[in-house]
């Protein structure tokens, strides 16, 4: 699917994130079950999943015939970032068919020595037409990653870094002033925790919005209903 085709294919809409990490009651060891996930996210209309690791990328596609997000979460020995660290990851993502691949573009120690800036421009020169989505925490990040060639700029980070404030809900301020600044798809990503969080996403700007645990984390699902009772 060309860049373009798959922008218009997602404006406006829902994208859902089907992931299971190692720890997760939804990972099993012997075989991702997370394509059952997309199973119903399809069903219910959205136009791309995003997900990790290589062999949910794979079993995504095949079940869902929906473009893909794809990334890969490892955490390497002196690095911070762990969202497609390396070059590695990207050549595995490239190799299993991921139509857009996410990286931690944030100012995070790398181990390798490198900046986020030379890997994205190494990431770009390797592959010159691959769609690439940079996972962000800051503006100064988002507006970094646009001008080193990103294709599409996600608030996904915000919250996660040790330098930028915890919040409860979505980032809305960085989405609106990401939007306001730079001419790629702004994906508002992070604690859309409602249908209608993810609709005031939209309303701050955002092209489109992932939306993950709050549909595919029952854990997260249950413990939120959970705490909500018993603080009351």
């Amino acid at each position: 699917m060309k860049k373009e085709e798959l922008f218009e294919k997602i404006k406006g809409k829902v994208i859902v994130s089907c992931q299971a990490v190692k720890g997760e009651p939804l990972y099993v060891e012997e075989k991702s079950i997370m394509y059952l996930m997309a199973r119903a996210a399809k069903q219910a209309g959205t136009p791309a999943i995003r997900t990790s690791s290589i062999r949910d990328v794979i079993a995504i596609k095949e079940e869902t015939g929906l473009p893909v997000i794809g990334l890969v979460k490892i955490q390497y020995e002196g690095f911070e970032s762990y969202i497609t660290p390396t070059m590695k990851e990207v050549d595995d993502l490239v190799q299993a068919g991921s139509d857009v691949i996410a990286l931690d573009c944030t100012n995070q120690k790398r181990g390798d020595g490198k900046t986020v800036s030379e890997f994205i421009t190494e990431v770009r020169e390797k592959y010159p037409d691959a769609v690439l989505m940079a996972d962000i925490s800051t503006y100064e990040e988002g507006v970094n990653a646009w001008k080193l060639g990103m294709d599409l700029v996600g608030t996904t980070m915000s919250g996660y870094t040790p330098y930028t404030p915890k919040t409860d809900g979505p980032d809305y301020e960085l989405v609106k002033r990401l939007s306001e600044t730079i001419d790629v798809p702004v994906i508002g990503e992070g604690r859309v925790h409602s249908p209608q969080q993810a609709v005031e996403m939209l309303e701050a700007g955002a092209f489109a919005v992932v939306v993950g645990g709050a549909i595919t984390r029952p854990l997260e699902i249950a413990q939120r209903f959970i705490k909500a009772v018993e603080s009351r």
